[in-house]
């Protein structure tokens, strides 16, 4: 910039030596940044003091926070096209002058992001025919960020819970990868999900948007509450907090991204994903050494694949689909197994991390336990051969404090249930040795607490395929009572 000015200087003393004249209306065009702007003077003869003065001015103008009338932003609202009813009252007010006025950095990132996630998310809301506007709550709940991470363990672009995610709508996760931060998965996911919740909340779109943020259950009290009203602000009131600024949020987010200019805020570079393709993998593969052989910048490679939690495709994995720019797509098709030779080293490592690393699931098979009277968690972790620290990632638990009744996720290595093993678990969450359990004809009755996999640990020979089959089962859901066989001929 100084030697702009300089030049700016130079080039105003020439001018004034050839012409050597007063005038009132001299002004020097100077470039900043991708805008040009002219600075009046009374003289050809300008000081350096002077045009800092100037640029200090010019650049309180250019950081200028403007604030409207409210029946101008009411006003803007009408004009934004939408089948989401935007309405407009000073809860959402409020949460525009956030977006606009005290949060601008937040806003201006965001921004910058639309251009990136938003061609792919407009491609499965048309698919769903579901709004456009629905784009912006991925903005209200992940920030447009397809690995962020709640508190209350909420994953990706759309915040999925790993139960909702796994069970509902087939969102895998293990040590290598979660499904949840896939964005072209979780936004399929998520369009089903918002269908699903429009219908069942009688085709409206507040109270489907409410749902999303705190569940079926949680809206359906509120309205009950409420006297069976069925709008969202009447029902306000009774839903928590949290859930209260969710719609508003929404609404003040769409309204900032339509109006960024009107409240000064001017983007100059926006972030864009390359057009993209899969190719299949199968076998290990490690993300890094892939970049390296094939010529695509990792980040990219990041950026299109950041379900991959560790740089790596485990080659537990069948078929894995894996993005990568459709102008490099040609080459890496025809040299795809030399570059696998080298992107496939290191897979030894990676399985030692997997095993050793607080936390990890690796090769490990899921129960839950129900806290009982006088448990401990160095007790569990005792019993179950897993660490305490192990307990606490599995849990999002962040001491040692335990409640009665509360239920913890283990997950127990496949070589952990040995015979010895197998009666003390049964002793220690039944309060029952599995003889009183087993009956004599070959039978199990059901108790309190029991999965098909807890009771296929518990006789040697046999498995949960093996327990479905004999008991012709479609699912995994037993009830306290129910007799299973656990032997042919029985």
């Amino acid at each position: 910039m100084k030697k702009l000015l300089s030049i700016g200087l130079c080039w105003a003393f020439a001018v004034s030596s050839i012409y050597a004249q007063q005038t009132d209306s001299l002004s020097i065009p100077t470039a900043i940044g991708s805008l040009m702007v002219s600075i009046p003077t009374d003289s050809t003869f300008i000081t350096e003091d002077t045009l800092n003065k100037r640029l200090i001015q010019f650049s309180h103008q250019y950081e200028y926070i403007p604030e409207y009338e409210q029946e101008i932003i009411q006003e803007r609202l009408t004009q934004i096209e939408n089948e989401i009813p935007l309405t407009y009252n000073p809860i959402v007010n409020s949460f525009i002058s956030y977006f606009t006025v005290t949060n601008r950095e937040y806003t201006e990132k965001v921004a910058k992001l639309q251009t990136k996630y938003f061609p792919m998310i407009e491609r499965y809301l048309e698919k769903y025919d579901l709004p456009d506007e629905l784009k912006y709550l991925a903005i209200v709940e992940s920030g447009l960020n397809p690995k962020a991470k709640s508190p209350a363990g909420a994953v990706g672009l759309w915040q999925f819970m790993p139960l909702t995610g796994r069970l509902d709508y087939g969102l895998s996760e293990n040590w290598y990868l979660d499904e949840k931060m896939d964005m072209e998965k979780s936004t399929d996911a998520a369009c089903r999900y918002l269908s699903f919740l429009y219908k069942y909340f009688y085709n409206d779109w507040p109270l489907a948007l409410a749902a999303y943020n705190t569940g079926p259950g949680n809206v359906r009290k509120a309205i009950r509450r409420s006297g069976y009203k069925k709008d969202f602000w009447e029902i306000y009131p009774y839903l928590y907090r949290e859930t209260r600024s969710y719609v508003p949020q929404f609404i003040a987010i769409m309204y900032s991204m339509n109006y960024l200019e009107e409240h000064n805020f001017f983007i100059e570079e926006f972030e864009y994903m390359p057009d993209y393709e899969t190719i299949p993998i199968s076998g290990f593969l490690s993300l890094p050494l892939f970049a390296e052989h094939s010529g695509i910048c990792l980040e990219t490679l990041n950026d299109l694949n950041p379900e991959l939690k560790r740089g790596v495709i485990s080659d537990n994995h069948p078929m894995y689909k894996l993005r990568i720019p459709t102008n490099q797509i040609d080459f890496v098709t025809e040299n795809l197994n030399d570059i696998m030779r080298f992107a496939g080293q290191g897979k030894e490592h990676f399985e030692r991390l997997a095993k050793n690393e607080v936390g990890s699931t690796y090769g490990r098979q899921r129960l839950t336990y129900k806290v009982r009277s006088g448990d401990v968690l160095g007790k569990i972790a005792q019993t179950y051969n897993v660490r305490i620290a192990d307990l606490q990632q599995w849990n999002n638990l962040r001491g040692t404090v335990i409640r009665v009744g509360q239920p913890l996720n283990i997950w127990i290595a496949d070589d952990f249930y040995d015979n010895v093993n197998k009666q003390l678990t049964a002793i220690s969450q039944k309060g029952v040795p599995n003889q009183d359990a087993a009956l004599k004809s070959g039978e199990y009755r059901v108790q309190n607490g029991d999965t098909l996999w807890d009771i296929s640990r518990k006789f040697d020979g046999l498995t949960v395929e093996k327990l479905k089959k004999l008991n012709n089962l479609d699912g995994n859901g037993i009830k306290p009572g129910q007799v299973l066989k656990i032997k042919e001929n029985s």
